[in-house]
């Protein structure tokens, strides 16, 4: 079938020139030849002097066009594994791929492995795929043969848990499931030669939140005789990192039940029963009103305030409240751990929020760490939008 050809407004196609994978609804002049083109087709672009620039997915919003490839090249299943294979070579260089101390590490990055709209976790030997795009959805069983090919017998499942991340006004009726094999859906899986269970069928995200294992590692090097509270704890894993750390005592908070039944599971599987760790179900916010100065170490790491430009202003307010309640409280010499995973966050204006908390709270406070994602999250150097990841490590006096 013949693709579906989108012509660009004058100028608009610098950003492609540029090789930046989005094109938005606004800069498209017409659409040529296809009465029927469906959200998840495959189109090319051109610009207003007929020019091709890119090949991409069609979508409905803001974002019109997801770009897969900068050449006129068929997207087939020898496509598929050429760009999981580059990927998984970038897996191998981190050292990711044969590490007997850590078992779960993130294969495809969306815009930062050059696949947007396709997020893919590995767990040992099963691969766990989300798509966030109809065009990655509809290509899913693909992607699966794809994983399979360049893994070999290293992969023995293929879990598709895209109900929740696929657009909904797409109709799609998804339903999560294995694309490939079988697996048991509780599984245990190494982080640094910490245990970790996954539930990638019930749980968050694709079952762990890979991308602060990093920044887990820093909370140990600090947690030495601290008091450590971990807010927004889901499965724990910072408050694992703080006890073979050497934490005095740990307490982690989460406003899912659930979530606290699975730190309680992790701690007890690293720790078995006598951890100087307690743990609560309710709401962090709530919770950080009146702490006193019980700790001498906090950990924020809430989920998304704002997906999106607009619903920012109020989710600044809600990290300046969030942070000016944990400095107003932290013990003298204290080390406070904040991040933001909102991508419509920029660093910036992270900082500049986390600033303005330290002068309400009235308290002296040093920069010891800026950080990010990890480097199995890679950063597109032409699509700075994917540095979604931010976070402070601050000295409070």
């Amino acid at each position: 079938m013949a693709i579906t050809k989108i012509f660009l407004r004058r100028g608009k196609e610098e950003s492609l020139l540029r090789r930046h994978p989005w094109i938005f609804s606004g800069a498209i002049y017409n659409i040529e030849g296809n009465a029927e083109l469906a959200e998840g087709d495959i189109v090319d672009l051109y610009s207003a002097n007929g020019d091709f620039l890119a090949r991409g997915h069609y979508q409905i919003g803001s974002i019109a066009v997801r770009v897969l490839t900068f050449e006129q090249q068929e997207i087939n299943a020898a496509w598929w594994c050429e760009r999981i294979a580059s990927a998984y070579d970038v897996r191998r260089t981190l050292g990711l791929t044969e590490c007997e101390h850590t078992t779960c590490y993130r294969l495809i990055h969306g815009e930062g492995d050059n696949l947007p709209g396709l997020v893919v976790d590995i767990y040992g030997s099963v691969a766990v795929v989300q798509c966030h795009s109809v065009g990655m959805y509809r290509s899913r069983q693909q992607i699966a043969e794809a994983i399979v090919a360049v893994f070999g017998d290293k992969i023995t499942a293929v879990y598709d848990k895209s109900a929740q991340t696929v657009p909904y006004k797409a109709n799609l009726n998804p339903v999560d499931g294995y694309l490939y094999g079988s697996a048991d859906k509780d599984n245990v899986v190494l982080e640094n030669g910490h245990k970790f269970l996954v539930n990638w069928e019930e749980g968050q995200k694709t079952g762990f939140f890979i991308d602060q294992r990093f920044n887990r590692e820093l909370v140990g090097r600090y947690a030495a005789g601290r008091t450590v509270l971990n807010t927004f704890c889901y499965t724990g894993g910072f408050s694992v990192y703080a006890l073979a750390g050497g934490a005095k005592e740990v307490c982690s908070i989460d406003a899912s039940e659930k979530a606290i039944r699975l730190v309680d599971e992790n701690i007890k599987l690293n720790f078995g029963e006598d951890a100087q760790h307690s743990s609560l179900a309710c709401d962090a916010v709530e919770y950080l009103k009146d702490i006193g100065d019980k700790y001498d170490m906090i950990i924020l790491d809430p989920p998304a305030f704002a997906k999106h430009h607009k619903v920012l202003g109020n989710a600044m307010q809600g990290y300046k409240r969030l942070n000016a309640r944990a400095l107003s409280q932290i013990k003298s010499g204290g080390i406070l751990f904040t991040f933001s995973c909102s991508q419509a966050v920029s660093k910036e204006l992270f900082r500049t929020t986390v600033f303005t908390a330290a002068a309400i709270a009235g308290r002296k406070v040093r920069i010891l760490h800026q950080l990010t994602q990890p480097t199995d999250h890679p950063i597109n150097i032409y699509h700075p939008e994917g540095e979604y990841l931010k976070g402070l490590v601050l000295y409070v006096e």
